[in-house]
């Protein structure tokens, strides 16, 4: 029925065993231990991306974690209006909820088909999907401190019996792979509960957050007691362990790194734009209107050396022989070194010289 996980699944761990059985040969437990070790690192490694997308997805969910409580809050009575705030937040944001959940989900699949898989390498078994009888036999008498790779704690003495295995033997190597898995599935949790925001936390996370810490690493320790968890699982379990924890604290820190150099890059921006102490600023404000300059005045002479010169030979002409006549010709050369000549008038200063001639 899940033929189409089970034959991916035992094809990369086919993969993996040929490049190792070719080292250390086929039958040899470190083959089938490196194969299952890299299984997990390329299923990981398939998964990295959607891993990197959902961290980011968090973070940016920490950030807007106040809005997130007031809509909370908001909407307490009303919980359809609260999911469809919830989903205008999110896509403000650009957050998908799904994100987060992308690699827990993928690896289900994975696990499953894992298990299934190594649990049909049983003696006498033709095929295991893409196995033939000599790989079915050679990962039989792989032997690993005494141990089979599909043995199981609780397996009844009549399979062991099948393996040429006892039970002190499976529990002796069983035993500090389930503490390493445990410890490794804490600290896991442990680093990605020391992530979260203060703000964001809600008493359903309080309790995620201890199920995570406690509950979910003395859940491996239990099952591998009780439930039928071949050694090969714990190994799946213990390398997948290993790989999240490096993977988390490589993928935050790079995080981290970019976080802070985006920040250097926007304070030395800052810095570059502002002004210096004492100085005003000479941008003009926001929706400021540019002022026009204004024109500058042409000094007096340069008008007066611009004003043609009168014909001394029209004025002589048009002069008469009374005083009202020198009068007219001096107040009109007063008037155009003035700038202006209205005819008719006078001014005082041609007035006060026609007065000293006629005295």
């Amino acid at each position: 029925m899940l033929d189409f996980i089970y034959y991916p699944v035992s094809f990369i761990l086919w993969c993996w065993h040929w490049v190792f059985g070719h080292i250390f040969g086929e039958s040899s437990a470190v083959a089938w231990v490196l194969g299952i070790v890299f299984l997990v690192f390329t299923l990981r490694a398939i998964m990295f991306k959607p891993m990197v997308n959902q961290v980011r997805s968090m973070k940016k969910m920490q950030e807007f974690a106040p809005e997130i409580k007031k809509l909370q809050k908001k909407y307490a009575n009303d919980k359809q209006k609260l999911a469809q705030e919830m989903q205008k937040l999110q896509s403000q944001h650009g957050v998908n909820p799904l994100g987060g959940c992308l690699p827990m989900l993928l690896q289900i699949p994975v696990f499953i088909g894992l298990f299934h898989v190594l649990h049909e390498f049983k003696p006498g078994k033709t095929e295991n999907y893409y196995f033939d009888e000599q790989g079915v036999a050679s990962y039989i008498q792989a032997d690993l401190f005494g141990a089979r790779l599909g043995n199981w704690i609780t397996q009844p003495a009549a399979e062991l019996a099948n393996f040429e295995v006892s039970r002190s033997s499976i529990i002796l190597v069983a035993i500090p792979l389930l503490l390493t898995a445990s410890a490794l599935t804490h600290l896991t949790a442990r680093h990605s509960v020391s992530r979260q925001n203060p703000e964001s936390a809600t008493p359903q996370t309080a309790i995620m957050n201890k199920l995570t810490l406690y509950m979910f690493p003395l859940g491996v320790l239990v099952g591998g007691f009780f439930f039928p968890f071949p050694i090969g699982l714990i190994l799946y379990w213990l390398s997948n362990n290993s790989w999240t924890l490096w993977q988390q604290r490589f993928v935050y820190k790079r995080i981290d790194a970019e976080e802070a150099a985006a920040k250097e890059a926007a304070i030395a921006k800052r810095s570059a734009t502002a002004p210096k102490p004492g100085q005003r600023p000479t941008a003009p404000r926001p929706g400021q209107k540019p002022q026009a300059k204004k024109p500058t005045a042409q000094p007096a002479d340069a008008t007066t050396a611009e004003a043609p010169e009168s014909d001394p030979t029209k004025a002589t002409s048009a002069e008469k022989p009374t005083g009202t006549g020198s009068t007219a010709s001096t107040g009109s050369t007063g008037s155009s070194a003035g700038g202006t000549e209205i005819p008719g008038l006078i001014s005082d200063r041609s007035r006060k010289k026609s007065g000293r001639k006629n005295r």
